[in-house]
């Protein structure tokens, strides 16, 4: 397993500067990307606010990015945030094995669930990740809420 995350400081790099991006279209600071044999495959960042659109979270657009795929067995999803039920229920749809999360304190996600379909995780306890989404929630409760269903 230590393998796995031998890279994943680089691959959440890269899922926060998609959550920036987010923030800097006015949405939720969320980011995620799809890897493959140490190569970025897809990337993605929540879009609900901006498009309108309540399914367009991180990970739904990152694997939307990624576009077809005859398998996505050996991928590694890294997301700054654990996912949720909607982002969770697609990994696991899709046979995504294995989920690296850049924090899971401010929301805590669809873990159980996860797990009880098989698919492997670790969240890091990144503190740039855990900070962009506190920050956000401070400012935008509702829009928080709004999001996970609340």
């Amino acid at each position: 397993m230590a393998s796995l995350l031998d890279r994943a400081d680089e691959f959440i790099s890269e899922a926060l500067a998609e959550a920036r991006m987010s923030l800097a279209e006015g949405g939720i600071p969320v980011g995620s990307v799809l890897v493959r044999d140490g190569v970025i495959i897809g990337r993605g960042h929540n879009r609900r606010v901006q498009s309108g659109d309540p399914t367009a979270h991180a990970e739904i657009e990152c694997l939307r990015n990624a576009g077809r795929q005859s398998s996505y067995k050996g991928t590694i999803l890294y997301s700054t945030l654990m996912p949720c039920h909607l982002c969770a229920g697609a990994i696991v749809q899709f046979g995504i094995e294995y989920v690296v999360a850049g924090e899971a304190t401010n929301f805590t996600g669809a873990q159980h669930f996860m797990k009880d379909h098989w698919v492997q995780f670790d969240t890091i306890d990144d503190e740039a990740c855990e900070r962009i989404l506190r920050d956000f929630i401070a400012a935008h409760p509702n829009v928080w809420k709004e999001d996970i269903g609340a």
